[in-house]
């Protein structure tokens, strides 16, 4: 019996000791990711408060307190929020989801993932947005061969994908691109015009819906410009030169509000006295309007360019 003891006792020390090392590994790198589609985030912990941006599918996040069933993040651009635990998840291993290895990116405004490759079987295992991140499980050659000796052809529509649970999934190949560059100013302009009428929505990231600055630095990242989240921010960040309303070029963000101190909208111009925006006025969706009509040509407080 004491032997027995013995015994157990050995093996609660071993599996202390294990969850310690578990732990510790945890808090060197706090990093989670996201596993919902897109992941408000909240200025407090309560989804009463308001939301001050966005995390979407498969983004690597550091968490920064954990309070039971809310948890503080901090998101790739320094941005801070709570969110709800249960939308993130532990990555125990590695730098992150999706930073190694074969990945994909998702270039659809929206992407359909499926547990099989068909889309009549079963409805979809998630829809996620633009720009999200994806592992692709690459085909090993018992597998490859296996295919030969069954003559059977493969499916060249669809990707195997391992998400961020580590379940396996399909996605269409249609859906995303393998290797993204950074586009152009005038590829950045027709990608903006890809989400002409997606609806406006207070700290939004993502296709399902952005706000103002959120819209421009979704389209500068595009460009390979990590810029920051809040269109003031975006007006001070040094990334950004000053330039005269007169000397305006294409790509170009332009920005509004009651003084250059008091910034409080965004927009990219696109030529021809144009830019391009997501704003409540009028329809509250991704729009196009004229710098020289009010109440624009009167807010205008600030223009900008990438260095």
């Amino acid at each position: 019996m004491l032997e027995f003891r013995h015994m157990i006792r050995r093996c609660f020390l071993v599996a202390s000791l294990v969850l310690s090392l578990v732990t510790v590994s945890f808090a060197k790198t706090n990093v989670e990711v996201v596993v919902v589609p897109v992941a408000n985030m909240y200025a407090g912990p309560s989804d009463k408060s308001a939301v001050v941006s966005q995390a979407i599918y498969g983004n690597n996040v550091t968490l920064l307190v954990s309070r039971g069933e809310w948890s503080r993040i901090q998101t790739s651009d320094r941005y801070k929020g709570w969110v709800p635990s249960r939308h993130i998840r532990i990555v125990l291993n590695g730098n992150g989801y999706a930073t190694s290895g074969p990945t994909v990116q998702v270039e659809s405004l929206f992407a359909n993932i499926y547990s099989e490759p068909d889309v009549t079987r079963h409805k979809p295992v998630i829809t996620v947005p633009f720009e999200t991140r994806l592992e692709v499980i690459q085909e090993d050659a018992g597998a490859k061969d296996a295919q030969k000796m069954n003559s059977k052809p493969k499916n060249e529509d669809w990707l195997q994908i391992r998400l961020p649970g580590k379940t396996n999934a399909w996605i269409q190949q249609g859906d995303v691109a393998s290797d993204p560059k950074p586009i152009s100013i005038p590829e950045s302009i027709e990608l903006a015009k890809r989400f002409l009428g997606i609806p406006y929505l207070w700290g939004g990231r993502s296709s399902f819906g952005f706000d103002c600055s959120g819209f421009t630095q979704m389209l500068l990242h595009e460009r390979g410009l990590n810029m920051p989240r809040d269109a003031d921010q975006q007006a001070a960040w040094t990334g950004l030169v000053p330039v005269e309303r007169n000397d305006l070029q294409a790509g170009d963000l332009i920005f509004f509000g009651s003084s250059p101190k008091n910034i409080s909208h965004t927009g990219m111009y696109i030529g021809d006295g144009q830019f391009i925006h997501d704003s409540t006025t009028g329809h509250p969706v991704v729009q196009i309007s004229r710098l020289d009509d009010q109440p624009w040509t009167r807010l205008l407080v600030a223009c900008r360019r990438a260095k």
